[in-house]
C-alpha cells in the first residue's frame, strides 16, 4: 500500500479533482476505485471511521477527508509539508487498485 491512498470511484468529479491536485504536487499515490474493487469498501469505511462518501484521502496514517479538506490544506499552505512527511520519492508513478489486483 502506498503512503498516500485515495479511495474513489471513476465517475466522481471530486475524486478526479483530488487525484489531479496530488498529481500536480508530483507525489505517488494509490487510487483504490471502490466501484471496481467493492471488496475494498469495508477497508475504506474502517479507515475513515465510517465515512462512506468518496473521495476519502489518507496521507500515511492521517485521514485528510475528502477533496474539500485536501484543497483547504493546500490553500492554507500545509499540504506540502504533510505530503513531504510520507513521500520521499516525488517522481514515482501512481497506481490504481481494482478487483484484479
Amino acid at each position: 500500500m502506498s503512503a498516500i491512498t485515495v479511495y474513489s470511484k471513476g465517475w466522481c468529479p471530486y475524486c478526479m479533482a483530488a487525484r489531479a491536485l496530488l498529481e500536480d504536487k508530483g507525489v505517488a499515490f494509490e487510487t483504490v476505485d471502490i466501484g471496481q474493487a467493492p471488496e475494498r469498501r469495508g477497508e475504506m469505511l474502517e479507515r475513515a471511521s465510517g465515512r462512506s462518501t468518496v473521495p476519502q484521502i489518507f496521507v500515511g496514517d492521517t485521514h485528510v477527508g475528502g477533496f474539500d479538506e485536501l484543497n483547504a490544506l493546500d490553500r492554507a499552505g500545509r499540504l506540502d509539508a504533510l505530503l513531504a512527511s510520507v513521500s520521499s520519492d516525488t517522481t514515482s508513478t501512481n497506481t490504481e487498485s481494482t478487483s484484479d489486483d
